[in-house]
């Protein structure tokens, strides 16, 4: 196999079997982030379980970040060799910020964010580890059972247990309670099959990740407060990674989650953050014509040779479309545009000023010199060549085939010129930067995406395109028609009024008599 190991989808089960823990010689350093607020009474228990694993110590660094109101006191021991402490800047604070000043100052080949709650069977590390030595783009989920809080089993107690190495004996495993996602794990063999949905079970309680991958998917949102781990496992998934479940990096969490408590107030709180800022979830985007942080789809329109009028009926043709939230970038040479005196009927740029002028104020149309290798953080993109103008449904189309089907790559033919083929091409952001992540100095990228997702060609008028002249025009906003139980206005009310008058005449006349 050529270049890096390439994994269909979410099935990493083609590496292999991991090394057996404790059979195996690691080289990665690994940095274990813990964002602790309030977490004086737990975080000593978690640090001490740290201190008792069986990764090498000199591979392993240990970085608390004090998110709390006051200073951390002196921290009791036992502690791992390699500790530091990191107090959070004035004005900063949450835990997405914590995570994100640790990863900034960590100085591992991966990062792994720990909550300041759980106390970590003494493979824990390894067996997260040992997956990051068969690839550099997993992202390795650990597996949380809730137990009794400390209110229930004094402290003493756990870290005897933990000196002792008897933590499986602290707590009977029917009497804890599996994280959420255990049961996605249940139904996918352990999100091998969960395809495009692996990411959805992304919690930071304890996940592991390359280094490098974190900084190539842009960090931690600081912005966020809540639901952070989520947004971070879309976009890490938008960078190519798979997404492992890895039962043996077993932990205790010490009482029951946040979720667990509040869940209906944690989903209140963060479903206006995710709908904006991860796309796939679909079922929080249900406004029809909506535009959001991050799109769904960046559809991009090269100008070439084209004439202003070719492309403003592809560009009007796509922003008629649905789903609504998608972004156009025309793609021309603007930098040679420009202000000075002109004649602006013979001026040879003239059609490149009309196109710019009629989408100035357009806000999900953008204007560049070239477009990035992938769409990133959307997950789609869709090249259309100017001419040819999809129908209101093609879009969503395209994209629904391609989350039936896990494709990579629709390419749609629209005509032949010579040996040349026009066609226009649908890309899934994930498939093209894992593609990139995996070629070797030899390899075509689409053939990649194919291999690992899956790619199509397919005829344009079976989704709807046509040509700029036969297309039909977007549907005008009408007046809404009057019902048949709506009052009649103006004549109309007057006339009704008359002949409700001379019946009711009629009525009262005989009666008068």
């Amino acid at each position: 196999m050529q270049g890096k190991p390439r994994i269909p989808l979410n099935d990493y089960g083609v590496l292999g079997p991991p090394p057996r823990l404790g059979e195996w010689r690691p080289t990665l350093a690994v940095s274990v982030v813990i964002p602790a607020y309030r977490a004086e009474a737990t975080l000593p228990l978690t640090l001490a379980s740290l201190a008792h694993q069986s990764y090498p110590a000199h591979l392993l660094e240990v970085i608390v970040v004090d998110d709390g109101d006051e200073p951390l006191g002196p921290l009791p021991g036992p502690v791992p060799e390699r500790l530091r402490v990191i107090r959070r800047p004035p004005g900063t604070w949450g835990k997405a910020n914590a995570c994100a000043i640790g990863a900034e100052a960590a100085d591992g080949d991966v990062v792994h964010f720990l909550d300041a709650d759980l106390v970590l069977f003494p493979e824990h590390i390894e067996a997260h580890m040992r997956w990051h030595h068969l690839a550099d783009y997993l992202v390795v989920l650990g597996r949380v059972r809730f137990t009794p809080g400390l209110d229930e089993t004094p402290a003493g107690e756990v870290l005897a247990a933990i000196e002792a190495g008897a933590l499986a004996k602290l707590y009977a495993e029917e009497d804890t309670v599996p994280q959420w996602t255990e049961r996605h794990w249940d139904e996918s063999a352990d999100l091998r099959t969960a395809g495009l949905r692996a990411f959805h079970v992304t919690v930071g309680a304890t996940t592991s990740l390359p280094a490098e991958l974190l900084r190539t998917a842009g960090g931690v949102d600081r912005a966020l407060v809540l639901g952070e781990d989520t947004e971070l496992g879309y976009r890490l998934a938008q960078q190519g990674a798979v997404f492992v479940a890895e039962r043996a990096a077993r932990c205790w969490h010490l009482g029951p989650s946040t979720v667990m408590r509040r869940e209906r107030e944690v989903k209140r709180h963060n479903w206006p953050y995710l709908a904006e800022r991860v796309p796939t979830f679909r079922w929080l985007r249900r406004h029809p014509a909506r535009s959001h942080l991050v799109p769904y789809v960046e559809v991009v329109v090269p100008v070439g040779n084209a004439s202003f009028e070719a492309v403003r009926a592809t560009v009007d043709g796509v922003l008629a479309a649905r789903p609504a939230d998608l972004t156009v970038t025309i793609a021309g040479p603007w930098g040679r545009l420009r202000d000075g005196r002109r004649d602006p009927l013979a001026d040879p740029d003239l059609d490149l000023r009309l196109i710019r002028a009629c989408y100035a104020g357009e806000a999900r149309v953008a204007f560049q010199e070239s477009v990035p290798g992938s769409a990133f953080p959307a997950p789609f993109r869709l090249h259309c060549p100017p001419g040819w103008v999809p129908a209101r449904h093609t879009v969503a189309s395209l994209i629904k085939h391609a989350d039936r089907h896990g494709l990579g790559l629709i390419c749609v033919a629209l005509e032949e010129r010579g040996a040349r083929i026009v066609h226009a091409r649908l890309e899934r952001t994930a498939a093209v930067n894992r593609a990139r992540r995996c070629a070797g100095p030899h390899d075509r990228i689409d053939d990649l995406v194919h291999e690992m997702f899956g790619s199509v060609w397919t005829a344009g008028e079976t989704w709807g395109f046509t040509r700029a002249g036969a297309a039909v025009p977007p549907p005008r906003a009408r007046r809404p028609r009057r019902g048949r139980r709506d009052a009649p206005t103006g004549g109309a009310l007057r006339r009704t009024t008359t002949r409700l008058r001379r019946r009711l005449r009629a009525l009262v006349r005989p009666a008068a008599r």
